[in-house]
């Protein structure tokens, strides 16, 4: 019953999460926005992390997600409130949110309407399947990307190879992490890398000058967020494994 979030400065992106049980939250114009509702000027991609379904109600549009849905919601004056279908198995809704320049309409989007990109082998540790979810190939969106990569068991690495995107800034969040293993995730520039220990249901925000990676002591899944100059999923420049430091 909290709504929880930290305001970036790279690319003004905000990241959190809301879990109603016994309410419904409203998503509340934090003070740095200087507006009367959270989408004046900004847009948001929701999904549902939590085995409970839930609804997000967007001004009269109301919209259900299961596990690993999303909503797309777009710019306007409007209240956006969150609630669970059944307190005892309740939704938890992460977000993403950016600034938008105009006003694309709200869309619920799940995997069946994804952009699927199998990628990585089980002989290199890291064979996964990426779900472009709310990316412009699907819906459109004003410089929100976002999508769910999930590891196949016996895989542990994502993002190989490292990159870096000088245009857009990326954050990370990790769930479905086993009870008691962790992530390592690396960031840092690529000649001088720095490990970050990970927990399930923990994000991290990637600068536009940072690599980022990790692995698991286990397979687990996480959803990525970009936003930035672009919408070009491949702009980014790579960080061949040999030169890492």
């Amino acid at each position: 019953d909290e709504v929880n979030m930290v305001y970036s400065m790279y690319d003004r992106m905000i990241v959190g999460g809301v879990m109603p049980k016994a309410e419904t939250l409203r998503l509340e114009a934090i003070d740095p926005l200087k507006a009367t509702y959270f989408t004046t000027r900004r847009e948001i991609g929701v999904f549902n992390v939590g085995e409970g379904e839930g609804v997000v109600k967007v001004g009269e549009e109301s919209f259900t997600l299961g596990f690993k849905e999303a909503l797309y919601i777009g710019s306007g004056d409007r209240d956006v409130l969150f609630e669970s279908k059944d307190p005892q198995h309740p939704a938890k809704f992460y977000f993403n949110s950016t600034c938008a320049h105009t006003s694309y309409p709200c869309r619920k989007v799940t995997k069946q309407d994804a952009i699927c990109a199998h990628m990585g082998s089980l002989e290199m540790s890291n064979e996964r399947n990426i779900n472009k979810m709310l990316v412009n190939q699907v819906l459109p969106t004003c410089q929100l990307q976002m999508g769910i990569t999930e590891l196949k068991p016996g895989s542990v690495w994502n993002t190989m190879p490292a990159h870096i995107h000088m245009r857009r800034m990326e954050a990370y969040f990790y769930y479905k992490v086993p009870e008691g293993q962790k992530i390592l995730h690396i960031m840092g520039e690529p000649q001088e890398t720095r490990p970050i220990w990970m927990n399930n249901e923990q994000a991290v925000i990637s600068p536009q000058w940072s690599v980022h990676c990790a692995a698991g002591t286990s397979n687990y899944t996480f959803i990525w967020g970009m936003a930035g100059e672009n919408l070009v999923y491949t702009d980014m420049q790579l960080a061949p494994i040999p030169t890492l430091e």
